[in-house]
């Protein structure tokens, strides 16, 4: 039996899973979706990136959970990263789904493309990232209710997880993983995960949805999640 452990990206909480989680216990697995601070529930609680890592981690050892499979999406790829290397001989894999990755050093401004036009944002908005609208969710496969759940859900995203820089103690590539491709979001990975797939250990799977398959692919999402556990 696998225990996985699922982190939503910026601006959701662990509610993101509720489609997903059912298919994955349904299977025999633990299923156990995380709000990181800040977020959702947690609203309010000041948190760095080091903050978002420790979240995950302390939920897995709070549940001495073993054979777990990290499941990060979007912004939350990047501590899930982190909290894969960090738990040990617990980790049976990491799955990115369709997200950044970390790099020693760097933030997720400092990493991506877009980085400097959200640190703007965050600043004019005092410090955290304004939430999508449902215009920004368009051409990503979701019908008008899957967007009024999604853009309804969301909560601002705490800013400085953002610009806290990652913290790795060993390449990432070494690390048991599987890369999720949401096509509808980009045909291709960003250059740092396509170098990391290069490595013997990771996978990469494609699905043709955009970046929030826990909405518009759910069950979809939990076979593939299923499969990659399996490898």
């Amino acid at each position: 039996m696998a225990n996985f452990v699922l982190v939503a990206g910026a601006w959701l909480g662990a509610w993101a899973w509720d489609e997903v989680v059912p298919e994955l216990r349904a299977a025999g697995h633990g299923a156990h979706p995380v709000t990181l601070s800040g977020l959702a529930e947690k609203k309010g609680v000041p948190a760095g990136q080091q903050t978002h890592v420790q979240d995950v981690v302390g939920e897995v050892e709070r549940l001495d959970l073993r054979d777990v499979v990290l499941v990060g999406h979007s912004y939350s790829g990047i501590p899930v990263g982190q909290a894969a290397e960090r738990i040990g001989d617990r980790l049976a894999r990491v799955v990115f789904v369709d997200s950044n990755v970390p790099t020693d050093g760097e933030s997720f401004v400092s990493s991506w493309p877009g980085g400097r036009d959200v640190e703007a944002s965050v600043a004019d908005a005092g410090g955290f990232w304004v939430p999508l609208t449902a215009a920004d969710c368009a051409g990503q496969g979701l019908t008008d209710e899957q967007v009024a759940r999604l853009v309804g859900g969301s909560t601002p995203h705490p800013g400085a997880s953002l610009t806290e820089p990652a913290v790795l103690a060993r390449p990432l590539g070494e690390l048991p993983a599987t890369y999720i491709k949401c096509l509808l979001d980009g045909a291709e990975p960003n250059p740092d995960v396509v170098k990391l797939l290069t490595s013997e250990h990771w996978r990469l799977v494609e699905m043709d949805t955009g970046h929030w398959p826990m909405f518009s692919q759910p069950r979809e999402l939990a076979r593939t999640l299923l499969d990659a556990a399996g490898e």
